[in-house]
C-alpha cells in the first residue's frame, strides 16, 4: 500500500490543498461572511465606472463558486486518484495522472481570482484576466488529461503496465 501511495502522493497533496482551501473558505463564510461582502462593496465604491447594479451579487457569487468548486472538485479528484492508485497504469503514468487530477484543484482558483479582481477592474475584465485564465486552463486541462489516462486504461486497457510471466 505504501508503494501505491508514493506513486500518487503529489496528486494527493494538490487535492488536499484544494479541499482545505474550500473548507477554509466555508469556515470563513460562517465566521465572517461580511469580510467578503465588505471587500466587494469597498472595491465597487472605489471603481463605480466598471460596475452595474448586479455587480455586488455577482462578485459575491464568485467567492461562493470558488468554495463550492474547491470542495466538489477535490472530492471528485480524490476518488479518481484512488482509482489511479489501483489501476493497471504504468508506474510513471500513475504519477502523471495523479498530478493532472490534482491540478484540477486549480480551477476553483479561477473563481477566486475573479472574486478578488472584479471589484477593482470589473467583472468582464476579471473573467478575461490572464491569472483567471491560467487557473481555468490548468485546472480544466489537468482534470481532463488525468481522466483521459484513467479512462483509457480502465475501459480500453491503454497505458497498462506490461504483464510479467
Amino acid at each position: 500500500m505504501e508503494k501505491e501511495l508514493q506513486r500518487v502522493k503529489v496528486g494527493l497533496v494538490l487535492v488536499m490543498v484544494g479541499l482545505l482551501f474550500g473548507i477554509g473558505m466555508g469556515i470563513v463564510f460562517g465566521v465572517n461572511e461580511d469580510l467578503f461582502k465588505d471587500y466587494v462593496a469597498q472595491g465597487i465604491a472605489a471603481h463605480p465606472d466598471v460596475h452595474d447594479a448586479k455587480s455586488p451579487e455577482k462578485i459575491w457569487r464568485y467567492a461562493q463558486r470558488a468554495h463550492f468548486h474547491a470542495t466538489g472538485i477535490a472530492a471528485f479528484s480524490l476518488g479518481l486518484i484512488v482509482l489511479v492508485m489501483f489501476s493497471s497504469l504504468k508506474e510513471g503514468l500513475k504519477k502523471v495522472g495523479a498530478i493532472f487530477l490534482g491540478l484540477g484543484s486549480w480551477y476553483p482558483m479561477a473563481w477566486f481570482s475573479m472574486f478578488y479582481l472584479a471589484p477593482s477592474i470589473g467583472r468582464t475584465a476579471a473573467h478575461a484576466h490572464p491569472l483567471t485564465e491560467f487557473f481555468a486552463f490548468v485546472g480544466v486541462g489537468g482534470i481532463l488529461l488525468g481522466t483521459f489516462f484513467l479512462c483509457a486504461n480502465l475501459f480500453l486497457g491503454f497505458f497498462a503496465e506490461e504483464k510479467r510471466s
